[in-house]
Formats: C-alpha cells, structure tokens, sequence
C-alpha cells in the first residue's frame, strides 16, 4: 500500500492523469468509461477507468510543489510509466490569453523542494514524447482553442509579501506563463525514469491584482479545462 495515496499498486495502471483540485480530478474520471474513485486520503483521490480502451488513472496531487512530489513519488514507486499534468497557469505574455492552454516543455526551477533533490544547474524539462503527444492531440482538434508551447516556471508563492515577484524578469525572458508544480514533476520524473509532461489552462495574467482582477472562474477558463483533459488524455492513449 502506497503510504499517502493509500493506493494499492497491483490496481495503479501505467498511465496517470494527474491535476491539483480533487474536484477536478472527480470531474476528469466523469469522462472515463466506467471511472471510479479507488483511493482517497487527505488531498490525494484516485480514480481508475479507460478512455479509448485504454486503462488510466487520475489523481489529484494538491497545491504546491512539496505535496505534489509526494504523489509523483508514490505514483512512480506504485508503477506509473507515464504522467500528465492537468493544470492552470497564470500567463506571462500579452499573446497568451485567460482561456487559452500552454503546453509547457520546460519549467524554471523557482521553487524550494528541487533544490533539495538536484543541483543548481539541473534542468527541469518534459519528455519529448509526451510534448509531442500533446502537440498532436491538441492539433487534432481543429484550432478550436489557442494553444501555445514553451517555458513554464514554478514559484512556491500565490500571494506576495515583502519581496517582489520576479514576474518581469521572466516575462522579457519569453517564459508563458507561471504555475506552482511542474519543475517537481519533471526533475522527478528525469531522476526515477519515467515519462511526464505538462499542459496548463491559462487562467489570468500573473502580474494581475489577485484581490481585484483575478477571476478563474469564466467560461473561457472552464472550457480551456475541459479542453486540456480530453488533449491530456487523448495524448496518453496515443504515447507508444
């Protein structure tokens, strides 16, 4: 029995859809064939179902990197060979739109948990194949929503305090957009051996008073969710 996830691993298939709202990943199951929740403990509820014939898993991992790398571990020690992120972001870029999706290749290492597992230089990066199995599934669906690629970062904070963000700096460096996961999950998955990748439903712009402009709750925020779940997991069934 997987300690946090209270996962039996002979039922955790190889393939794992994972997102940080339980909700979400309540939501995600609703689309699988026959999904239903076989693990749940603290923030970490697990469903199992198939899509396309294909056995999946989904799994919330919460907010933030530390919890989040909890679960990947887990997930990896309970067998998973291939996991996507389901996330949102928050852009960097006028072009980047709320409602539009970024398919993230690489995260800036801002966070605190991947400096304890890797050395500075370490690269935190998504495996190809997943990035290029998004691409498609993305593709396939006919421009219905703007999709962009490119350079995420993870960042610990949400709200600010006495030291600024360092949202300008990233924005003349041409990252998208910033989230507060991917970095652990793909130094993770680069130091056990498996595949993962990310795609994020952008919901505001990151430099946006959060009291008073932030609203994640539009419709072009909803659909751009709804969208990335069936991209994320179109892109598993079709990853050899």
């Amino acid at each position: 029995m997987l300690p946090n996830l209270k996962i039996n691993p002979e039922e955790l298939p190889h393939s794992v859809v994972v997102c940080g709202d339980p909700v979400r990943a309540k939501h995600i199951s609703s689309l699988l064939t026959n999904g239903r929740l076989f693990a749940q403990n603290r923030e970490y509820h697990s469903y199992i179902g198939h899509w396309k014939g294909k056995e999946v898993a989904v799994v919330s991992h919460g907010v933030g990197a530390p919890g989040a790398a909890v679960c990947f571990e887990e997930l990896i020690q309970g067998g998973a060979r291939t996991i996507i992120r389901v996330g949102t972001a928050g852009s960097y870029q006028k072009a980047v739109l709320p409602g539009s999706i970024v398919i993230s290749t690489s995260a800036v290492r801002c966070d605190g948990l991947t400096s304890q597992l890797v050395p500075p230089g370490f690269p935190a990066v998504a495996d190809r194949h997943v990035t290029e199995s998004l691409r498609r599934a993305a593709s396939s669906r006919n421009g219905e929503i703007a999709v962009h690629e490119g350079m995420t970062l993870t960042l610990d904070a949400f709200y600010s305090g006495v030291i600024e963000f360092p949202h300008g700096l990233y924005k003349k460096s041409g990252v998208l957009a910033v989230e507060m996961e991917n970095s652990a999950l793909y130094v993770i998955s680069s130091l056990r051996g498996i595949k993962a990748g990310a795609i994020l439903a952008i919901d505001g712009y990151a430099d946006a008073d959060l009291r008073e402009e932030y609203n994640p709750h539009t419709d072009a925020v909803s659909n751009a969710i709804e969208a990335e779940a069936h991209i994320a997991l179109d892109a598993l069934v079709n990853i050899e």
